[in-house]
């Protein structure tokens, strides 16, 4: 990709090589070609720019489930010269909230069954629930090119969590952007290059690699009204098969089950790209049963390094020597195109293949820093190097497996869920002590938030109690679906708590009140 350092320019190209072509498709429908789609997105960045007076290098968040008027947002803020802060749908009200006002939005998109409890909020930010309304101020807008910007301007933050709990915005710049649409294009080839179908979360990987097909000149596929089930996939696959998709391995299991993907649909699968938590390796020995091998491409890599440090290839998913297919398997495969990663110990030193360390990564795709935060920017970032606080290995062959995490993270169905946020929210419970939350596997979530809880001395408190307060302050997805009462939380002389020695029987939320995913 060569030209203006504005990733809108993805857009800008490929409306004038392929103004035609089907943009923005709604289950068998298709709603604008690419021409139409950049005129919306000029027309979203004026008004920005123009209505609600935002300058180059302002913040807009998009508190927005996947819609068809998802991309013109997206790529609207960026032709304006603005910066996009997508947020997880999913959030409760008050973790939106706080990431709005760490970022210093003025202005937030939202999808209207999110308006009004950001609303409530008492944001500094301006609430917009329709894009209709922004393109209508804008008027006509004239044909041009994005904005100009320099290619290390910031263009997305990405929130993610430390082991603080509190969340911190993975800055992404023109540069990183356009290197991981770059890494996409020449790592997964021929894979990108079909309509894409968004069942992810456009906030997340699913957005980044849509980008990729943009700038293929690929139509943008949406499930009708975001529903995903077996109506709307046959629909939108038979309309724009062979489509590929990006699926978290809950989706991706699910998708197994030919009630919901019958297996005459599987010929409008183009391809599978999966990623963002662990995958087991019976599960996907049974996705290369049920897809094959030549459809299955697998991303590893973080919000700071957005997909880009590791994959595994669909040659990688088969072969005829099974011990070793079993080691892929179980990989999350090698190095990708344009960056570079090492195993080091805790001095920084790399260390030889077979022999476990912290994965560092360098490269175009990493980002700046932390937004507003250089404390953090410079742990992660110390040597030039990001330190993922991944642990793994690589073997002889050059494949990467992941052992641990050290920061503790939980991943449920391709959700991340930090402990400490989890931790924090419970101890604003009055009749909660102490707390610590570790992940348990579950076969279909990958793995689940379980809580150990010291309970304030005379303060009985129950684990229907706590469910309810924790859905009070966190997203439904954040919180622990079993509860162990304990007098007391093993810790080591300097009082850590030694989370592996947290064991024992759980106490689940009564089925009444528990709503798994």
């Amino acid at each position: 990709m060569t030209g203006s350092a504005n990733i809108a320019a993805l857009l800008h190209r490929t409306a004038g090589a392929r103004p035609d072509a089907p943009a923005v498709c709604e289950g068998a429908a298709v709603l604008r070609d690419y021409r139409q789609l950049a005129g919306r997105a000029r027309a979203v960045g004026a008004a920005l720019r123009h209505t609600y007076g935002l300058a180059p290098g302002d913040r807009v968040a998009l508190a927005m489930r996947n819609t068809p008027c998802y991309p013109e947002v997206l790529f609207g803020v960026w032709w304006a010269g603005l910066v996009a802060t997508p947020m997880n749908a999913r959030l409760h009200p008050k973790e939106f909230a706080q990431q709005i006002d760490d970022c210093g939005a003025r202005v937030c998109v939202a999808t209207g069954e999110l308006a009004g409890a950001l609303r409530e909020q008492g944001l500094g930010a301006t609430v917009l629930t329709t894009v209709e309304t922004l393109v209508r101020r804008a008027g006509q807008v004239p044909a041009g090119p994005p904005a100009e910007v320099r290619p290390g301007d910031p263009a997305w933050l990405f929130y993610t969590s430390g082991t603080t709990g509190r969340p911190k915005g993975a800055t992404l710049t023109h540069r990183n952007v356009a290197a991981a649409t770059e890494c996409a294009l020449t790592d997964i080839g021929p894979g990108i290059d079909a309509a894409f179908l968004h069942i992810a979360p456009l906030s997340h990987a699913g957005g980044l690699f849509g980008l990729a097909t943009v700038a293929r000149g690929r139509p943008q596929v949406f499930p009708r009204d975001g529903v995903v089930d077996a109506h709307t996939l046959d629909e939108a696959l038979r309309a724009f098969g062979p489509a590929v998709f990006f699926a978290v391995p809950t989706m991706l299991r699910r998708l197994l089950d030919p009630a919901l993907l019958p297996d005459g649909l599987l010929d409008r699968v183009h391809h599978v790209l999966y990623g963002g938590a662990p995958m087991y390796t019976a599960d996907l020995r049974a996705a290369v049963a049920r897809f094959g091998a030549e459809r299955l491409w697998q991303g590893y890599g973080q919000g700071e390094t957005p997909a880009t440090i590791t994959h595994l290839r669909p040659e990688d998913h088969t072969g005829t020597y099974d011990e070793a297919l079993g080691r892929r398997l179980a990989s999350v495969g090698r190095v990708r195109t344009g960056v570079e990663v090492r195993i080091v110990d805790a001095d920084g030193v790399p260390v030889p293949p077979g022999t476990t360390g912290e994965v560092t990564v360098r490269g175009e795709t990493v980002m700046a820093g932390y937004w507003n935060d250089p404390g953090a920017t410079a742990r992660a970032l110390r040597g030039g190097w990001l330190h993922t606080g991944d642990l793994g290995r690589f073997d002889v062959d050059g494949y990467l497996t992941l052992v641990d995490r050290a920061k503790d993270l939980i991943i449920a169905g391709g959700s991340n869920i930090y402990p400490r946020e989890v931790e924090e929210a419970l101890l604003r419970h009055p009749a909660v002590a102490e707390a610590a939350v570790v992940g348990a596997p579950d076969p279909e979530w990958g793995e689940l938030p379980v809580a150990f809880v010291v309970a304030v001395d005379g303060c009985p408190v129950t684990a229907a109690e706590l469910e309810g307060h924790c859905l009070g302050e966190l997203g439904r997805f954040k919180r622990p679906r079993a509860y162990r009462f304990v007098p007391a939380l093993p810790k080591n002389s300097y009082g850590k708590v030694l989370k592996t020695e947290l064991t024992g029987p759980i106490r689940p939320v009564p089925d009444a009140e528990r709503e798994r995913g």
